[in-house]
């Protein structure tokens, strides 16, 4: 196991990955905030789903994940239809507008990345894919009625 200090580091390291979160927003289109592709994203990566389901991936409250779904829907990027099992419910699904926005930032990160890590060599960039792959399975193998948030709050919890 990795020695306290180290942990310490990882954190800061992480920190500072906003940095690079900025970076890349700058490079979408100027009506394209980051939130919206990652909606996007979820739509596509499980495909229909209902607003409650979208919100529980997001690991945010309904209200917010309604404005930005309603964002998105404004711009054609999603659709929303009523869910016939349930009447009071939406289901959601990408457009072919929604997709082609997702090719376009796909392009546009990809092209961000290769111009900002030109100077790494492709078994540098391979072995962050993979420590970034790993670290995201870490934090995925949380107990299922429990998401890892909810489990660091609880053992900060007095």
């Amino acid at each position: 196991m990795a020695a306290h200090e180290q942990y310490h580091e990882l954190a800061q390291q992480l920190g500072a990955i906003g940095v690079i979160k900025r970076g890349l927003a700058r490079v979408l289109p100027p009506d394209c905030p980051p939130t919206s592709v990652i909606v996007l994203e979820l739509l596509k990566r499980y495909g229909e789903m209902r607003m409650s389901k979208l919100a529980e991936l997001l690991v945010v409250d309904m209200s917010v994940t309604s404005r930005h779904v309603a964002y998105a829907a404004e711009r054609g990027w999603l659709e929303r239809r009523p869910d016939h099992l349930d009447k009071r419910s939406r289901l959601l699904s990408l457009t072919p507008g929604g997709a082609a926005l997702l090719d376009e930032v796909s392009t546009r990160y990809t092209e961000a990345l290769a111009h900002c890590l030109s100077d790494w060599s492709d078994a540098d960039v391979a072995h962050v894919i993979g420590l970034l792959a790993r670290l995201r399975e870490s934090f995925g193998e949380c107990r299922p009625h429990l998401s890892c948030r909810e489990q660091l709050a609880a053992r900060a919890a007095p």
